[in-house]
């Protein structure tokens, strides 16, 4: 092996932090807590990496909060396009099982099953990825910041290497095995991360071998603790790292000195002029050297702003050339006297422009670092917003007349709905956390600026501010861009909608729904992005039916908190991607999102006339107390404000799929728009926020405490299928976590096939779950057969009797073996299929052989009917089942 510089070469970065998690504690099997600390490491490493000059542009790549199956595909293009260094960064949530023998790192919708760890992806895995033969990367470098990363060397020991690769794998690992560390502060990224940036931002090249003794040197001399108050030690592993052994890095330009003229290419004035002794440094006497600063001429490869740390950062490791050339005019200062040396820098400012002169007689400072603006966004917003503050930042109105940044900012998003209430309710603990009210956990830093989707999320803030208030909002008076929400339909299903304008939302999904197949409707969670509850506002008209129109969408394991999300899971199942439409903002059709680019299907867009549109909108935070810097931040604010809503700002809008805010809101970049768009389009009334919170609080309550009736095949071919946490009483007690004090349940054991077909094991009501497991452990199989279709009706219309006056979601549990499906054919079936279509209450078809779900079965055929869901035993059937009653249930305190 050798010595390794990657410059020129093919490489790759994959950044992959895990900041947001879609299950954490108190829910049921969720992971510890979110991890806002995240975001910045993600920001500042990257621009780290840019700036090290290692890394050009496009050759790094972002992955905030992953999907497990979006980061196996990142990790597998990114493996097959390096052909230099190839770097894997991994900060979010780990664990390891019971044994300690393998690490797990969890993506965004990992949870903690006993068992199993669905949503994680194993360190063997990612090993396994990295070293296939079709690796052509020089060298790997995977460097880990979560709990018990110290494991992974244990792990790389004992890979099984058939394609000799293992060898290019070096680690570099955030703390010891068997440790956890700290979530850290929402304001900064974590201790790891934030000294790993400061050694990288160094000037001159950055080794491996040098960096680890020096990162480990001062997270040390930090004091940066662990869980348990242990010391966090940071860990590596590689070959013996002897001098030809080693991979740069980074090379940021080293400040070069000015030269200092010979005396021969310095002008003769006279005869008697002295002759000037060149002198090196090794030949100049050389008292104590101080580092002359020098900025930097050469520009950073990439827009992207400087790191954000809470303190100065350190200064720049001297330059020995430059230091010597400082000492050599130091030297001759003393042996040649200060006149002789004022007539040699009047030669040098001849040549020089005077520039040379301040950095040898004077100390330089480098660019100041630039004022940070933070912004806070909708989640759908975000990649817009992060690509206009990359513009901005490298554009001239942000530079100086020396070449400085006048400023940066940082982009950041969190739940439509919790920005709201935080801004409302909650300013005084977004600047004095509490325990249990700590909005910058869950959210982020103070903004110096909001960008919601829509201007009436300020009037949803000033509505229920209370008297303890500690930020002020000040909103422009209108929007600076539109994008309509819209029906995103397969373009194979577009021809069924005719024309796409001038219906309304529903009368769009009744004519998607008379396409043939099996046409879905997707919407991801209105109380996380406002494009949701914007589409909401449209699908629930008067009110009048919450609950019917929550049954025109089709019901998915659990929403995808933004239209970003939902659009990269689609393509997760061809058959859904192919006749899944998508309420999400027309926008994101141009632009796009990072996941799936190649596999998606077209889509078509049809405009709901009774749907708002987006309009995001420029509103400046103030905050008490917060006024030391108020004028120098007011103005970078107004700058980014001006250049947003200017023709560069709206050039990037435009490339990113948006619309004018005002007249027929034509596009702004028409010339590139997708195939499916309408040119101009006339939009309906602007949001109201009255309107959004009765909205949401009527999603809210179609979302409350549940009602769920278990149906528990008990006949005798049940036997072999009873026993166990895998049998059916053991399987329905697995999913009672999913149930809180407020839902209401009953168990009803299934025999029988005259008069009474059921027996009550727990009567319908509120129950402790110690009640439900306990019933559930009484229950028996009996000498008799069963009756499907009777049990299935008297169910269907039990519950719709419940359901009658509230809006409450409910839902039927039916778990058999499947051996009396005989008798749910003829007409008995198509009485049970009509009455589940028409009683508003979803079952879930639950069969403990395989095949059961296939199309045209009973079980398949009664749950469509009723939007609901079939499960089989070829199913991931335990978790799935939990995810359905859960979505139901509010869940255990």
């Amino acid at each position: 092996m050798s010595r390794f510089d990657p410059r020129g070469r093919a490489n790759r970065a994959l950044i992959v932090g895990v900041s947001e998690y879609d299950h954490t504690a108190p829910a049921p099997y969720g992971v510890t807590g979110q991890l806002p600390a995240v975001r910045h490491n993600r920001t500042t490493l990257e621009d780290a990496l840019y700036r090290g000059g290692v890394f050009g542009a496009g050759e790094v790549t972002v992955l905030p909060s992953p999907s497990q199956h979006d980061f196996t595909g990142a990790l597998r293009r990114a493996v097959s396009e390096a052909e230099g260094l190839l770097l894997l960064y991994f900060a979010g949530h780990a664990v390891v099982n019971t044994s300690g023998g393998e690490l797990h790192l969890q993506m965004r919708t990992a949870r903690v099953l006993a068992g199993e760890l669905p949503g994680a992806v194993s360190f063997a895995q990612v090993l396994s990825e990295i070293c296939v033969a079709e690796n052509r990367a020089e060298k790997v470098l995977v460097i880990l910041d979560c709990c018990y990363a110290g494991h992974a060397a244990g792990i790389w020991h004992r890979f099984p290497d058939p394609e000799g690769n293992k060898e290019k794998v070096l680690l570099l690992m955030s703390v010891q095995p068997n440790r956890c560390i700290l979530g850290g502060d929402a304001d900064i990224a974590t201790p790891f991360t934030r000294e790993l940036v400061e050694v990288l931002d160094e000037d001159g090249e950055i080794w491996l071998s040098e960096l680890y003794p020096t990162l480990k040197q001062r997270m040390d001399e930090a004091g940066y603790r662990a869980e348990e108050d242990d010391p966090q030690i940071p860990q590596a592993l590689a070959p013996p790292w002897d001098p030809d052994a080693d991979v740069l890095l980074a090379a940021r330009p080293v400040p070069s000195p000015a030269p200092v003229p010979s005396p021969e290419s310095a002008p003769v004035l006279s005869p008697a002029s002295v002759p000037v002794p060149v002198l090196s440094p090794e030949s100049a006497p050389v008292p104590p050297a101080h580092p002359v600063a020098v900025p930097d001429p050469s520009p950073p490869r990439a827009p992207v702003p400087a790191p954000q740390t809470p303190d100065p950062p350190p200064g720049p490791r001297r330059s020995r050339l430059l230091a010597g050339a400082a000492d050599s005019v130091r030297a001759v200062t003393d042996r040649l006297g200060r006149t002789l040396l004022t007539f040699l820098l009047a030669l040098l400012a001849t040549g020089a422009g005077g520039y040379g002169i301040f950095a040898l007689i004077g100390d330089a400072g480098t660019c100041a670092p630039s004022r940070e603006l933070r912004v806070l966004t909708d989640p759908d917003l975000e990649a817009t917003l992060q690509a206009a503050a990359d513009a901005y930042f490298a554009s001239a109105v942000n530079t100086t007349d020396d070449g400085c940044r006048r400023g940066g900012v940082t982009v950041y998003s969190a739940g439509a709905s919790a920005v709201v209430t935080a801004l409302s309710k909650q300013t005084d603990a977004w600047q004095q956390p509490f325990d249990d009210d700590n909005p910058q956990r869950d959210i982020g830093p103070q903004p110096d600026v909001w960008i919601p989707a829509t201007g009436a999320d300020v009037g949803r803030v000033t509505a229920a501010q209370q008297n303890r208030v500690f930020a002020r909002l000040e909103p422009d008076k209108r929007p600076f861009a539109y994008s309509p929400v819209v029906l995103a339909v397969p373009q194979d299903l577009a021809r069924t909608l005719g024309k796409p304008t001038g219906r309304s939302l529903s009368e769009l999904i009744d004519a998607l729904e008379a396409a043939p197949g099996a046409a879905e409707v997707h919407r991801p969670d209105p109380g996380f992005a406002d494009s949701a509850l914007l589409a909401t506002v449209g699908l629930y008209g008067d009110g009048d039916d919450v609950r019917g129109a929550e049954r025109l969408l089709t019901r998915p394991e659990r929403p995808e908190p933004s239209a970003v999300k939902l659009l990269c899971s689609l393509p997760d199942d061809d058959a859904v991607d192919d006749r899944g439409a998508a309420l999400v903002p027309e926008f994101l059709l141009k632009s796009g999102v990072d996941c799936h680019p190649a596999t998606r299907v077209p889509r078509t867009a049809a405009y709901p006339d009774d749907v708002p549109g987006m309009e995001p909108t420029f509103v400046r935070v103030r905050w008490d107390h917060g006024d030391r810097d108020a004028n120098a931040r007011d103005d970078e604010a107004n700058r980014f404000r001006t250049w947003l809503t200017g023709a560069e700002g709206r050039a990037v809008l435009g490339e990113q799929g948006f619309r004018s805010a005002t007249g027929e809101r034509a596009l702004l970049d028409a010339e590139s728009a997708p195939d499916g768009l309408t040119d101009t389009v006339r939009p309906p009334e602007s949001a109201d926020s009255s309107g959004l919170d009765d909205t949401l609080e009527q999603y809210g309550n179609a979302h409350e405490a549940g009602r769920v009736l278990f149906l528990l095949d008990s006949s005798g071919s049940m036997s072999g299928l009873w026993d166990g946490p895998s049998g059916g009483p053991g399987i329905l007690k697995r999913t009672l976590p999913g149930l809180g004090g407020e839902d209401e349940y009953g168990v009803r054991a299934l025999h029988g096939i005259e008069s009474r077909t059921h027996t009550d094991l727990l009567p319908f009501g509120s129950h402790p779950r110690k009640d439900g497991e306990r019933a559930l452990d009484t229950a028996k199989v009996r000498d008799a057969e069963a009756d499907p279709p009777t049990a299935l009706l008297d169910a269907l219309a039990f519950m719709r009797e419940r359901g009658a006056d509230d809006e409450r979601p409910q839902l039927i549990v039916y778990l058999t073996d499947g051996e009396d499906d005989t008798r749910l054919t003829g007409d008995k079936l198509e009485q049970v299929v009509e009455r589940a279509g028409t009683a508003g209450v979803p079952v879930a078809m639950v069969t403990l052989n395989s095949g059961a779900c296939d199309s045209g079965r009973p079980g398949t055929l009664i749950a469509e009917a009723s939007r609901g869901r079939c499960l089989d035993a070829g199913d991931d059937l335990v978790p799935a089942l939990h995810d359905e009653v859960a979505r139901v249930g509010t869940g255990e305190e």
